[in-house]
């Protein structure tokens, strides 16, 4: 219990952080920016670290860090280089009312927990998403900060979300029951988002906390186009996996693929139309880049693996374009 400014005793509301990780030294600075969260005085905080590694190679870096922070961890070792393992041991160890999940390299802003537990209670919500914020360098290409294919938030269809990304996110833990990510999807990306596809499917309402911000620094090597075409390319692939699981006949296949062929072919003429503007061009190539990953995958294409040899990080948010994927 605490008391609120009134003097009202209130329950507490209990927060199990739950981070993934994989041979990234910025893991110390994302705890300490959980052990700088301000305003949780009616939060009872756990943190729940993963080591995604053969070796449990984050071990002495997780514990050293929250030691000297003063934060509760709890440290397990999920070796497979498979991200759903990792997520889904967090889901087994959580034991508090809500689970909050934050990538290894973003820096929580000092109210970021405090606006999302505050939403979730006020809205009534089964799950709150926040926004994340790309970081640039410097030197950044002036596409690269324009375009901003690095931050993610949230995106409604007919007035909902209807799929979200681990990102940045509050989840109830009795909302998520036996769901868990899917084995399938941990080399090649996506699990969040199929996660919560699921999630909404069965009745989990995902509400948006646009002041609950955690930052993600963008290093040189994700400014290059490749790098992005590659995860938009996968992005598109995991969203068409969607529309397989709704196609009922090989004639509904057969039109998504049609329909998403003709995004390609609008969006790669829009990139030529563009070709002096250069901002303008990256778009509209990136979005054809995404609907080809879509067909590609709607014809039996062989998904884009993203974990595995080396950690290339985080696909782009999964909630950004789901409004095209329910209708591609």
């Amino acid at each position: 219990m605490y008391f609120d400014s009134f003097g009202a005793a209130r329950p507490k509301a209990a927060v199990d952080v739950c981070i993934c990780t994989f041979r990234r030294p910025q893991l110390a600075r994302a705890l300490s920016s959980i052990a700088e969260q301000r305003n949780i005085d009616d939060i009872e905080l756990r943190v729940i670290v993963v080591d995604n590694d053969e070796t449990p190679s984050a071990r002495a870096l997780a514990e050293s860090t929250a030691a000297a922070a003063g934060l509760k961890l709890t440290y397990l070792h999920a070796p497979a280089r498979n991200i759903s393992i990792a997520r889904n041991a967090c889901l087994i160890e959580a034991r508090a009312e809500w689970i909050a999940f934050l990538d290894d390299d973003e820096i929580a802003e000092p109210l970021w927990l405090s606006r999302l537990v505050t939403t979730a209670r006020c809205g009534g919500w089964d799950a709150v998403l926040g926004p994340v914020q790309a970081i640039y360098r410097r030197e950044a290409r002036d596409w690269v900060r324009q375009a901003d294919f690095h931050s993610s938030g949230a995106t409604w269809v007919r007035g909902a979300i209807r799929t979200g990304h681990t990102s940045n996110v509050l989840i109830r833990r009795a909302a998520i029951g036996p769901l868990r990510f899917d084995l399938a999807y941990g080399r090649t990306g996506g699990e969040d988002i199929d996660f919560f596809y699921r999630f909404s499917d069965r009745g989990g309402r995902i509400g948006f906390a646009p002041d609950a911000w955690v930052q993600d620094p963008v290093p040189q090597e994700r400014e290059q186009f490749g790098w992005v075409a590659v995860r938009w390319f996968r992005f598109g692939q995991t969203h068409a996996e969607r529309v397989l699981a709704r196609a009922r006949t090989p004639a509904d296949r057969a039109l998504a693929v049609l329909a998403t062929s003709a995004k390609v072919a609008i969006y790669a003429a829009a990139s030529l139309a563009a070709l002096p503007f250069e901002v303008m061009r990256i778009k509209a190539a990136i979005r054809a880049v995404m609907h080809a990953g879509a067909v590609a995958r709607l014809l039996g294409g062989r998904v884009v693996e993203l974990y595995g040899d080396s950690d290339p990080g985080p696909a782009p948010g999964g909630a950004v374009l789901a409004s095209e994927a329910e209708q591609p």
